[in-house]
């Protein structure tokens, strides 16, 4: 019983090792996971949340302040009484205030800064969506090259495979002696450089997928393999016109609205300079009371003190800049020239993905016509193998002949593979900087 438990036991750890180990992800959930890991994100979704931070601020700061304030004090020795004469006793003196302030008017400037600090919220939000967009860019074709290398290692083992039913073929005709033992050493020398290969392949893909699982910071990866799609599914609409791509992309893409929003807050930053230029209107009101005690005096109560002592104040305050060694001026400067770097910076991001647009676009269009050309290949290469291979097998072509044809072939199944996945690379790219 002891042992059927303990084969029953073994056989469920197998069981749940062997699902673990062979566990496989999608492209949606490699960049979930990407996307969750990345110390980036989590360092731009910080940055973010002190953005909002500071848009809250500025919009608190319309609101007037409320402090409250208290005191003691002791004095020993000769100490000035409640009748303002010096008298040779202790005191002690307790006080208490509570005061409010606002500011009226400072040349807008509160305003600006709240219009400042928005748009670099809106900076942030642009930055940490680049940022997450660069990352599915960068699992996308760590993914692609994943499943190009598994369609080598494949087309590898295919190869192999087929050298070594010629191989035994081979060795059939040797041993009836109808084929010279030499043409059977020069497939053998063949099957070795295909294994050779092979072993090559799978170092690839091993090396590929080490990149993916690293870009997506996993800290295990050594059972780390990934899905393949049935079926790869291309927008070819992308292919119309990179113009329609660029201007949808304007609209679209988190660079060029991080650009503008930088020239929004620059402006603001232009206003907020020049609101030191304007007076400062501000008013406050404040309440305090207090109590004195003087040794060897009779003094009044604590609580008939604090209503005696009471007093109450109001007033406004106005400052007005007359000369100020030009501070203000040279700020006004400099936010003038930030506002034009901005500008500046708005173009470059602009030419930039143009740039990147039409790059990928015409890649997309070349790997595209190599994809197609391939696919021909590929047929003319089969039907050239078959036609070589039957005549070997009829005595009329040589080992060579053959092994010629089969080595064409299988350059020209690699070649697809590299021209198809570099297509679906580049369609992935204009997709991206589509949207």
């Amino acid at each position: 019983m002891k042992i059927r438990y303990t084969l029953l036991y073994l056989a469920l750890v197998c069981s749940v090792f062997g699902s673990w180990a062979q566990q496989k992800y999608t492209l949606e959930e490699c960049v979930e996971i990407a996307l969750e890991n990345n110390r980036n994100i989590k360092q731009q979704e910080l940055n973010n949340h002190q953005r909002q931070i500071a848009y809250s601020q500025a919009r608190a700061d319309l609101l007037p302040n409320l402090n409250a304030s208290a005191g003691q004090s002791f004095v020993y020795g000769r100490s000035i009484g409640l009748d303002n004469v010096y008298q040779n006793t202790n005191s002690s003196q307790s006080s208490f205030n509570i005061s409010s302030n606002i500011t009226l008017f400072d040349g807008l400037r509160m305003k600006h800064n709240i219009d400042a600090r928005k748009a670099e919220m809106y900076i942030s939000e642009a930055d940490l969506e680049r940022i997450q967009d660069d990352i599915v860019m960068s699992v996308s074709t760590a993914f692609l090259q994943v499943l190009m290398n598994k369609e080598l290692v494949q087309i590898s083992n295919e190869q192999i495979e087929l050298t070594k039913s010629n191989l035994q073929r081979m060795s059939e005709l040797v041993d009836n002696g109808k084929v010279a033992r030499g043409e059977l050493y020069e497939l053998e020398a063949q099957l070795a450089k295909e294994e050779f290969n092979q072993i090559q392949a799978e170092n690839n893909l091993k090396l590929s997928l080490l990149d993916l699982a690293q870009i997506m910071e996993l800290e295990d990866f050594e059972s780390f393999d990934v899905v393949v799609p049935q079926d790869l599914m291309v927008n070819e609409g992308l292919l119309l016109s990179p113009t329609a791509i660029y201007q949808s992309a304007l609209v679209a893409r988190p660079e060029i609205r991080g650009a503008q929003y930088r020239v929004t807050s620059s402006e603001k930053e232009i206003q907020i300079a020049k609101s030191a230029y304007y007076p400062t209107l501000s008013f406050g009101a404040s309440m305090g009371t207090g109590y004195y005690n003087m040794s060897g005096f009779n003094n009044d109560t604590f609580r008939d003190q604090l209503k005696n002592n009471r007093s109450t104040s109001l007033g406004f305050s106005l400052s007005i800049p007359i000369f100020n060694r030009f501070q203000i001026r040279n700020s006004v400067k400099n936010a003038q020239i930030a506002l034009e770097m901005s500008k500046i910076e708005v173009d470059k991001t602009k030419i930039d993905l143009r740039k990147r647009i039409e790059q990928a676009f015409y890649n997309a269009i070349g790997a595209e016509s190599r994809w197609r050309a391939a696919e021909k290949s590929e047929l003319a290469s089969r039907e050239a193998y078959r036609f070589a291979e039957q005549k070997y097998e009829n005595g009329r072509g040589t080992s060579y002949e053959l092994s010629q044809a089969k080595s064409n072939l299988a350059n020209v199944l690699s070649d697809r593979a590299q021209a198809k996945y570099e297509y679906m690379f580049r369609m992935k790219i204009l997709e991206l900087l589509r949207d």
